[in-house]
């Protein structure tokens, strides 16, 4: 079974930062590429940003310039670096691996204008 544990949400004021973490177990070794996701309230769960184990990334136009996808390989680690946040970014953000369909249980980040 694969495992995804994400922290680091939180309340954040508008311009501020948080980092999430999201440490993954099990049986993760055929998976490649890690990605964030997140759910805005109401909303479908769209893709964030991704990267390959190689270090290639990408984002969503939304959040360009202002998140940084990384990832510690040997910690079977990714983070989220999200700094300039605005009250639009709120959701409940996710890690995963591409492809896969299982989730867990994600970290609510809140950003108050």
């Amino acid at each position: 079974q694969v495992q995804l544990v994400e922290s680091g949400g939180g309340l954040v004021q508008a311009g501020g930062s948080l980092r999430l973490v999201c440490t993954a177990s099990g049986s993760i070794f055929r998976f490649n590429t890690m990605a964030w996701y997140r759910r805005p309230p109401g909303k479908q769960r769209e893709l964030v940003a991704a990267i390959t184990s190689g270090g290639d990334t990408s984002y969503a136009d939304s959040v360009k310039g202002r998140f940084t996808i990384s990832r510690d390989n040997a910690k079977n680690t990714a983070y989220l670096q999200m700094n300039s946040l605005k009250p639009e970014d709120t959701a409940v953000y996710y890690c995963n691996f591409v492809p896969f369909n299982s989730w867990g249980q994600g970290t609510q980040v809140t950003v108050s204008s």
